[in-house]
């Protein structure tokens, strides 16, 4: 138990350490590539949320998810990309091999769809390689380009306000 704690303690600090701010420009070309980071824990509205963005014009093959959940099942069949707490080591490297491909690529969106500060879902989204990051208000100011205030259970109202501001950003 203690060993649990102190490993997410000290993910945190190297977090907080390694310079969170964006630093990366954001480029001015169309948005084609999408990644989905899900926080699973608390949205359990993955496939509404995909079908919403594809109705707005992105192509299912060019969204890519990786969902995050605190716990899993040992027998739970999941057919796609995730990862866990426990794939988070005390130095605030992720060990999955799906999330370490899932942060190297090189999205033109990244949106991350939690409104929590937690440390595993903090770590991916830090370190993704997307041109262009989106998240929630509520959520870390320094990971994100552009945040929108709403809930996360308002998943129609995050896709419609993100549409909005890409329209006025001349990203679509």
């Amino acid at each position: 138990m203690f060993l649990k704690y102190f490993r997410t303690f000290s993910a945190k600090r190297v977090l907080k350490k390694s310079s969170l701010h964006i630093n990366s420009p954001v480029s001015n070309k169309p948005i084609q590539t999408v990644g989905v980071l899900v926080d699973e824990t608390v949205f359990d509205k993955k496939e509404a949320l995909l079908q919403l963005l594809v109705e707005k014009g992105f192509k299912p093959e060019n969204i890519s998810v990786l969902a995050y959940k605190t716990k899993y099942k040992k027998k739970e069949k999941i057919g796609y990309p995730h990862y866990s707490k426990k794939d988070v080591t005390w130095l605030g490297t992720i060990e999955n091999k799906q999330a370490k491909d899932f942060k190297s690529n090189q999205f033109d969106l990244l949106i991350s769809y939690y409104d929590e500060k937690k440390t595993p879902l903090q770590i991916v989204t830090h370190k993704s390689m997307a041109d262009f990051k989106v998240g929630f208000a509520s959520s870390d100011k320094r990971l994100n380009h552009f945040m929108i205030d709403t809930q996360v259970e308002k998943h129609t109202v995050f896709v419609e306000e993100l549409f909005k501001y890409l329209r006025i950003l001349n990203k679509l």
